[in-house]
């Protein structure tokens, strides 16, 4: 029956809260503590704090933003993109004037712009236009204002516009030669000859024209890039395409063709590209050549897809080519894209028997299509939400990577110190005198060990000689090891006042081991002092190991974490022009670090309601 009584208690008061008509009736403070266990009234002391809850919500958005983030942002560490470097947030790369929509004469994307000309010959242009903290593209000269325009070329930080006289105008970044041309084409030029020109193209801070005649004119870095070409091709050049450091032509014959000097991975072309060609195109590390028949050659580094041209209906009869994809037009006006596809620039716009496509303009990762009806289609990278670093790659996906391995490497470490810290302060507190001498005595000596010295000198003695795996593994360790003794001394504490109470006494007189006593009776009796501890101690290792990222001796890049990511942006220059890069780190990091602790502050005020008062 004692068994039976508090049920039947228990189940009494929950009739009478509920009312005789089951209506919700307020209870008194005595029934509200009879059908509340202590942690039950701890959690509900703890929610009713605003400051709490909000913490709480807070914390478990950005612990799910780094849980399920990588899932859906999973980096890669080998990624690297200098096209890409620096790009502030935002989301306009694809964002076409309404100008220029509608009345298209042409579009070449850049590395993150786009320039465009209307069919009045104005010129337009959109997207991140900096190309360095000196030189943005959006200053037009006004000679190129002025005048009408036929055609386009975006290279990677410089633009070439050629009007309808024939003049060329060069803008952006002209301090390695991008705006002398050639001494035959400044000849022709200055004796008002008119050149003819039927394409211009622009790379790596080279350009390229060919005119009618097939005489293809080079200009720009040659230190950098194969711009040489060899005499046998001049006066047979039909089309120029280029890619990263190089270029190949498309003869009359209909033969693609390598024209410079070097021996590289383009410089041998493929049988099937020696006959029968009618279009080229090339992304940063291959080649393309397209036969009559409709079938494409690719050759050199087609490490991201090149080669996996997809099933279509229809005859290909135009190719493009972008950073490390390749567009392609069917004559069923169908636009096909395959390769790399890092930012949807492979995902091109369901085809429309009614309103075929006409013309297609590719670029790095930006693709535009013109319908029959003048309709535009974009697609490809629209920007960065959080914007770039140094190396082109995207902060949010680091970001959010990044704080994975932090949160790691913080709650191994506080799980390490807490078994650590429970087990010595439970036996030291209960068992006394010698265990408790010598484990307080160990304690005093792991607490005099000064923490940033040591892990200088282990990074030291380790240098290059460990893996980053192995060196985040090290440092969860070493923070578990040497943050231990605070625990261990309030555990000890708190059991010195637990081990005399009756509970303890009974315990013992029953016979149960003294281990069993200590983690089975005593120590539950004080987790909830034991949690508040350990989840300041959860923050507190995610700034050490941040504080040693940032001093250069905690997990090194390309591994991100929050501290090596601030480490990246210790630089005036960036702190002045590209806040983004130390903003948003910092942001989340801060974020972070005070809703832990103020959901441990919440936990102790909860536990010692009269913390309040004092």
């Amino acid at each position: 029956m004692t068994n039976q009584q508090p049920k039947k208690e228990y189940a009494l008061l929950r009739w009478l809260k509920r009312g005789f008509f089951g209506a919700q009736r307020e209870l008194t403070i005595l029934e509200e503590e009879a059908l509340q266990s202590p942690f039950q009234t701890v959690l509900k002391n703890f929610w009713a704090r605003r400051i709490s809850r909000i913490s709480v919500i807070v914390f478990v958005l950005i612990l799910l933003f780094v849980v399920i983030g990588p899932l859906v942002l999973p980096i890669d560490l080998g990624y690297q993109d200098n096209t890409q470097q620096n790009v502030p947030p935002g989301f306009n790369m694809l964002s076409v004037p309404k100008e220029l929509q509608g009345n298209i004469k042409m579009i070449a994307p850049g590395p993150t712009y786009g320039v465009g000309v209307d069919n009045n010959g104005k010129v337009h242009t959109w997207g991140h236009l900096r190309v360095t903290n000196v030189i943005t593209l959006e200053d037009i000269p006004q000679e190129v204002l002025d005048a009408k325009l036929v055609d386009v070329a975006s290279g990677y930080d410089h633009v070439v516009a050629m009007d309808d006289q024939g003049a060329m105008h060069i803008w952006g970044n002209t301090r390695l030669g991008q705006a002398q041309l050639p001494n035959d084409m400044a000849s022709a030029i200055r004796k008002g000859e008119q050149l003819n020109i039927i394409q211009i193209e622009a790379g790596n801070q080279f350009s390229a024209a060919v005119n009618e005649e097939g005489h293809l004119y080079l200009w720009g870095n040659s230190n950098l890039n194969d711009i040489k070409i060899k005499k046998a091709y001049q006066g047979n050049v039909a089309k120029v395409a280029t890619n990263i450091n190089t270029y190949f032509i498309l003869t009359k014959d209909g033969e693609a063709a390598y024209a410079g000097f070097q021996q590289n991975a383009y410089s041998t072309v493929p049988e099937a590209a020696k006959s029968g060609v009618v279009d080229i195109a090339a992304t940063g590390f291959t080649n393309a050549a397209l036969k009559e028949d409709g079938t494409i050659v690719i050759w050199g580094n087609a490490s991201r897809g090149e080669r996996n041209i997809p099933e279509h209906e229809g005859k290909i009869i135009k190719i493009f080519g972008g950073r490390n994809h390749y567009s392609a037009l069917t004559d069923k006006g169908e636009v096909l894209s395959w390769g790399g596809n890092f930012f949807g620039q492979t995902n091109t716009p369901k085809a429309d028997a009614n309103d075929p496509v006409e013309q297609v303009y590719t670029g790095f990762y930006q693709n535009y299509a013109v319908t029959q009806s003048g309709k535009m289609h974009a697609w490809g990278l629209k920007g960065y939400l959080l914007g770039t670093d140094q190396f082109g790659r995207d902060v949010l996906t680091r970001i959010i990577n990044g704080g994975q391995v932090t949160m790691t490497v913080g709650a191994v470490a506080v799980l390490i110190s807490l078994i650590i810290g429970v087990i010595m302060g439970g036996i030291a507190g209960y068992f006394g005198g010698i265990a408790d001498m010598l484990i307080m005595r160990l304690c005093e000596i792991i607490g005099a060990i000064p923490f940033l010295p040591l892990m200088l000198i282990l990074s030291a003695i380790m240098g290059t000689r460990v893996s980053l795996e192995q060196r985040m593994y090290i440092i969860m360790v070493i923070l578990g090891l040497l943050s231990w003794t605070g625990l261990a001394y309030l555990v000890r504490a708190q059991i010195l006042s637990q081990r005399e109470m009756e509970y303890v006494t009974a315990a013992k007189t029953l016979g149960v081991r003294e281990s069993g006593i200590i983690f089975k009776h005593i120590i539950p009796n004080v987790i909830s002092v034991i949690i508040v501890t350990a989840t300041v101690s959860f923050a507190s290792s995610m700034l050490t190991e941040s504080s040693l990222s940032f001093l250069g001796f905690g997990i090194p890049p390309p591994t991100p974490t929050w501290g090596n990511m601030l480490t990246g942006a210790n630089d005036s220059i960036v702190i002045q022009q590209y806040w983004w890069r130390w903003v948003f780190p910092a942001l989340i990091f801060s974020i972070c670090t005070i809703c832990i602790n103020l959901i441990g502050d919440g936990l102790r005020d909860a536990i010692d309601p009269k913390s309040n008062e004092r």
